[in-house]
């Protein structure tokens, strides 16, 4: 990009990058590096650092996407190609991942949020805490012809 125009796609990942230093009271380096080392230690901070470190992935391929971008256009007749489309819609679909990548980090920073105090923040903590599988969606697999077993002589009786 040029030297004149601000990059203020860089701004998102430094404002967010301030807020968590200023919510954990500690440089982002420092973070992390405690969170690598005791995950479990604040499961809070483990989560930022994480959608953090996707912010920052996603960043990068926004910038990749729109320098590939560029040179395309700079390329270019007056008519812009297909090749050439689709590196915008790829510019597209980057800042959809960074915008929505930075509204998650924002989210887990506010403990105002919505959804935070409900009961569904509950159920997820809970469902969070939990360390072995979940319970199976659909029914086992049965092949054809094979036959269901009969209820046993309790079932279907009113538990007494």
């Amino acid at each position: 990009m040029s030297d004149d125009i601000p990059d203020v796609s860089e701004d998102v990942v430094g404002v967010l990058t301030k807020q968590i230093e200023a919510h954990f009271g500690i440089d982002m380096d420092h973070l992390k590096a405690t969170v690598t080392a005791k995950p479990s230690a604040h499961p809070d901070a483990t989560l930022v650092v994480k959608w953090h470190c996707l912010l920052t992935e996603s960043q990068d391929a926004l910038d990749r996407a729109e320098e590939d971008l560029l040179a395309a256009l700079e390329t270019q007749p007056s008519e812009v190609d297909d090749p050439t489309m689709d590196l915008a819609h790829r510019v597209n679909a980057a800042v959809t991942t960074r915008d929505g990548r930075a509204l998650v980090v924002r989210w887990l920073l506010d403990p105002d949020a919505p959804g935070k105090k409900d009961l569904a923040a509950e159920r997820l903590a809970r469902a969070r805490s939990r360390t072995g599988p979940a319970a199976p969606t659909s029914p086992a697999y049965r092949p054809a012809g094979a036959s269901v077993p009969a209820p046993g002589p309790r079932a279907g009786r009113a538990m007494r």
